[in-house]
């Protein structure tokens, strides 16, 4: 499907690299590597996918290392499979090159942070036609896509409501001015991005994007990088060069850095909203078990942060 609608040559092969929210292949031969992202059915609609990759071009424009999509030999971006369950949407985007790499170094940190406040300098602002990640969206919502797999009696989620309802609190009491503001990518963390051997770094998957404060983007990365590093005493001198990096090219106010707690607190709560909203018979793992660790994991970030 992909060769003949992208005009590429028979040498090419597709292997399934990973199924998820959306399902990845990775199309090659010896000389490239192309990534296809196949949507799940209903999970984005045909406008939010065009809000994406219009994101995704005027990035690439501004020179910032990002994969993008390609267009095909009639330059249309967006292809339809006709699947048992209905319409999916396929996307063609490069390849980033490099590696995966969970333990990232301080210099690595630095150079996500300049790269997030570089996308952050062209977002600013700006707002595309799609989600708006308020506190109704992250906490509330995602709360009440919970209510439907487990008890409000729980502890876990008696916490969740009852710090959700602190966290929208601070946020509001704290209302970020217009140009703190604008277009997010909301998922940078290790899994996300490459690192090639001159350890540049490209960053992919945006389909969680969407408009908010944009400390949401580094809230979620200081809170990913917390749990990947047991050392929290190399937490802090990663997260301090992470910092430092986002702001070469771009100032954090006071205001902006203390709310970095709540802020990736919420995102934290919202994916497990997600989770929640998207359950189907695989996710095997969303259970009360599974729902103790997660909450537990929010809990030590705010604690530490309270420390």
């Amino acid at each position: 499907f992909i060769i003949e609608k992208y005009n590429l040559d028979d040498s090419f092969e597709c292997k399934l690299y990973r199924t998820g929210v959306n399902h990845t292949y990775f199309i090659s031969n010896a000389t490239e590597k192309y990534v296809v992202r196949v949507y799940c059915y209903n999970w984005r609609s045909k406008n939010e996918i065009i809000e994406e990759l219009e994101l995704l071009k005027v990035l690439k424009d501004n020179n910032l290392p990002i994969s993008y999509p390609i267009s095909d030999k009639n330059e249309e971006l967006i292809q339809e499979i006709n699947a048992p369950e209905g319409i999916r949407y396929v996307v063609l985007f490069s390849f980033a090159k490099g590696e995966k790499v969970r333990f990232i170094t301080d210099e690595n940190c630095f150079t996500v942070g300049s790269i997030m406040a570089k996308i952050h300098n062209v977002t600013a602002n700006k707002k595309i036609n799609r989600v708006n990640y308020s506190s109704d969206i992250l906490l509330e919502q995602s709360y009440n896509y919970l209510k439907s797999f487990f008890s409000e009696d729980l502890s876990e989620m008696k916490f969740l409501k009852e710090t959700g309802l602190e966290i929208a609190k601070v946020f509001a009491e704290n209302n970020l001015a217009e140009n703190q503001k604008g277009i997010v990518h909301l998922d940078i963390w290790y899994d996300n991005f490459s690192i090639n051997k001159e350890n540049e770094i490209t960053i992919f998957d945006f389909d969680n994007c969407g408009n908010g404060n944009l400390i949401l983007d580094l809230g979620y990365f200081c809170k990913q990088l917390f749990f990947i590093e047991q050392d929290k005493n190399q937490y802090e001198s990663k997260a301090k060069s992470f910092i430092d990096g986002y702001q070469q090219f771009r100032t954090l106010s006071e205001q902006e850095i203390k709310l970095i707690p709540e802020a990736g607190a919420s995102i934290f709560m919202f994916y497990l909203g997600v989770q929640a909203q998207r359950f189907d018979w695989s996710n095997i793992f969303l259970t009360e078990n599974y729902l103790k660790m997660f909450v537990g994991r929010i809990k030590t970030w705010l604690d530490y942060h309270e420390n």
